[in-house]
């Protein structure tokens, strides 16, 4: 029954983000905010709103291990998963001005979360700083995007006014219910097979929550929109640590178990060098490379369980 209860969660948080994010987005355009912005506050924060619903309901379910496991398994999936997937589908070539920046901030925040890990969590006030490393990094980029007058995808969903009500308050409703089952499930699953909470963080829950950056990533994929598919990973990743971290430590601290401080998030900020050395110096990802991050993957969850 709980494995029933697992994937209805996961369904509701795709569901539920999907909805969310379309809702918003028409609203933003009703309210002629840029695409720029949209894509930035809207589009970011609405496909992380899973991993956050998530993280903040283990934390304060005392599941500390799935909070972090899912913000640490998402951003590995991300990589290796996501962006393996995509480059078997269409080899990624991407010359895109500020993403040196964004790839840095990537790099910086998984350096932070391992700063965290060597101490052992994180603190209120080491989550506010994070928000607070989140805020600058928009500011920043929406400036720096205004200048450089970079392009931006078109974003046409045009709504009525019940519609829109109707998939944010849906969306909303779907993620908060489906984090709660997830979790929920998920727990018991752990204990019932003798898998610790943080493996089950780290692999089933966090690739439940990243269906939404996968869904965007293939479309992106099959379309050959390369920009956007490395755009929404490495946007994601930052979201996740800074925002999503941040936000849950400040709700309620977050300690983070010395095997994940050890092993995984030492892992995730290397797969973060390593895309972004593969990014600069090649501007591009093949499918070989593709097929490797997903035999990387394959390797690193045999490896948990």
């Amino acid at each position: 029954m709980d494995v029933v209860l697992l994937v209805v969660g996961l369904v509701l948080l795709f569901a539920g983000g999907e909805g969310l994010v379309r809702g918003a987005v028409s609203l933003a355009n009703r309210l002629h905010l840029s695409p720029l912005v949209i894509g930035l506050t809207v589009v970011g924060f609405g496909t992380s709103t899973p991993e956050l619903l998530v993280s903040l309901k283990a934390a304060m379910h005392g599941s500390p291990d799935i909070a972090i496991g899912n913000v640490v398994g998402s951003n590995t999936a991300n990589i290796l998963l996501i962006l393996g997937i995509a480059a078997l589908i269409s080899p990624m070539v991407v010359r895109v001005s500020g993403l040196a920046r964004d790839l840095a901030v990537m790099t910086l925040a998984a350096a932070a979360a391992l700063a965290f890990g060597f101490l052992g969590g994180v603190e209120r006030i080491g989550g506010a700083l994070m928000f607070a490393a989140l805020v600058v990094y928009l500011a920043y980029a929406a400036i720096a995007g205004r200048r450089d007058g970079v392009p931006v995808a078109d974003l046409p969903i045009q709504l009525t006014g019940w519609k829109e009500a109707l998939l944010i308050v849906g969306g909303l409703a779907a993620l908060m219910f489906g984090a709660d089952t997830l979790v929920n499930s998920a727990t018991r699953i752990a204990r019932d097979f003798g898998v610790s909470e943080a493996v089950i963080g780290l692999t089933i829950v966090a690739i439940g929550t990243s269906l939404p950056e996968l869904a965007t990533s293939i479309v992106a994929a099959l379309r050959r929109h390369s920009e956007v598919a490395i755009g929404n990973v490495v946007g994601s990743n930052i979201f996740n640590i800074f925002g999503i971290l941040g936000v849950t430590a400040m709700v309620k601290p977050v300690q983070i178990a010395p095997e994940i401080a050890r092993f995984d998030i030492p892992l995730m900020l290397g797969l973060s060098l390593a895309l972004a050395v593969l990014m600069l110096a090649f501007g591009r990802i093949s499918r070989l490379i593709g097929a490797v991050f997903l035999a990387a993957y394959a390797a690193y969850v045999a490896f948990l369980f």
